[in-house]
């Protein structure tokens, strides 16, 4: 096994961990937009059966 030195650790944080952290804080955010979205498809779907109901 291969002992990375400290430079290098750095250097492997500094090309993938930003980018890791946006995907994480996107993926999030993505989420609550998916679940508020389902919420609003399901009201409108009770809406439109209350409306034919009439």
């Amino acid at each position: 096994m291969t002992v990375i030195e400290m430079p290098q650790w750095i250097s492997i944080l500094g090309n993938f961990g930003f980018p890791i952290a946006i995907t994480i804080y996107l993926f999030f955010r993505f989420e609550k937009k998916l679940e508020k979205l389902e919420l609003v498809i399901v009201e409108l779907g009770e809406i439109i059966k209350d409306t034919r109901r009439d």
